[in-house]
């Protein structure tokens, strides 16, 4: 049998099964509960966060044999077919490789014919930014008033371009990025019944590198167990995701903060052994700053990942919390020079030395 990534083994087959969302969740819940589904539906939102799965799932509910509901049976023929990706019903369109007017006449042609074998026909169109200004015009009028047995739903990364005339005429969901603990948690899950171990810090990296999106956090999640062996470990996943000691890092820090130039070539030359990549290691220093600053405004960490309240404390007994707002400014203006600099050491070595110029002056 072929291997199936997680991302699709995993896919949820069911309204609580899904990560986060809870805003989308509840008006889908109350719009099937009432009979009140409406015809046209856009889910906005960044990649892996749920959009196509949303989508899935209303047309599951929407088709389910035991009549319209908020928890579809999954055991009957039509929600086996939809969990199988053969529901005929449900035609799902990649909007990215069918922009021209000609194709979207084409689906709307269609659109005359009777459900072949759900309640509903659902058209669940992806990307539906790519279409062409001519495929939007072709599409309003449908859009507008469909067929009772035709239901839409528009799923886009980029709603601004999207006509005004289009939003107008669909209820409109953003899905919010996941947030780490929703996105850690779900990896427990998926672990657990995939027998596999791991501990607490691997699982915090690959939430926090999945950047809000669980789609993602199941690739890295794949690549972590192919890379791992079977059995997640802090080093190892360090290593995949190329995550820098922090160690040298705050040896940088130090030497900004000590105003001692010499101090940070030992660091930087360590961290060009490991191969970083200078974005990463301005990211952190960023990081840093920025956890300064929120410290000093409301003493908590729920911002911040994974830096030590000690660490913080001894930066700012150093630098006042305005020099931690302008090195921070610094430090993420200097990673749009970093890629005309000849090497990592170059780069990253010049960008050091400009935080410290700077900080004597403030």
């Amino acid at each position: 049998m072929s291997y199936q990534a997680l991302a699709r083994k995993y896919r949820p087959q069911s309204f609580a099964e899904v990560a986060g969302q809870q805003h989308a969740l509840n008006s889908l819940v109350h719009a099937l509960e009432t009979q009140k589904v409406h015809h046209a539906y856009l889910f906005t939102g960044t990649r892996g966060v749920g959009k196509t799965t949303l989508g899935r799932l209303l047309a599951k509910c929407l088709n389910c044999k035991t009549g319209v509901t908020a928890e579809p049976c999954n055991k009957c023929e039509n929600c086996v077919a939809i969990n199988n990706n053969s529901f005929i019903d449900l035609i799902e369109i990649d909007a990215a490789s069918r922009t021209g007017v000609e194709e979207t006449k084409e689906i709307l042609y269609n659109i005359q014919y009777m459900p072949s074998q759900g309640r509903y026909k659902v058209y669940l169109i992806d990307e539906v930014h790519m279409l062409s200004k001519q495929s939007f015009n072709a599409l309003l009028k449908t859009l507008e008033e469909p067929p009772e047995y035709v239901k839409f739903i528009l799923a886009t990364t980029d709603y601004h371009k999207i006509p005004v005339t289009i939003l107008s005429r669909c209820i409109q969901l953003h899905l919010k990025h996941i947030s780490q603990a929703d996105i850690k948690d779900q990896l427990k899950i998926i672990l657990a019944k995939e027998n596999i171990n791991s501990d607490e810090q691997s699982l915090e990296y690959i939430a926090y590198h999945a950047k809000g999106s669980l789609r993602d956090a199941l690739s890295l999640l794949d690549q972590a167990i192919s890379f791992c062996g079977g059995e997640l470990k802090q080093a190892q996943i360090k290593q995949m995701l190329g995550i820098i000691d922090s160690e040298e890092v705050y040896s940088i820090i130090n030497a900004i903060t000590d105003n001692d130039p010499k101090a940070i070539l030992p660091a930087i030359k360590n961290l060009a052994l490991t191969e970083s990549s200078a974005d990463v290691v301005l990211d952190r220093i960023a990081e840093i700053w920025f956890a300064c600053c929120i410290y000093s405004f409301t003493q908590s960490l729920d911002a911040v990942n994974d830096i030590d309240v000690d660490i913080i404390n001894n930066i700012l007994a150093k630098i006042s919390i305005e020099q931690a707002h302008f090195l921070y400014q610094l430090t993420i203006t200097a990673k749009k020079d970093i890629a005309l600099a000849p090497n990592f050491e170059t780069g990253v070595t010049m960008a050091i030395l400009r935080l410290i110029a700077f900080q004597k002056k403030i």
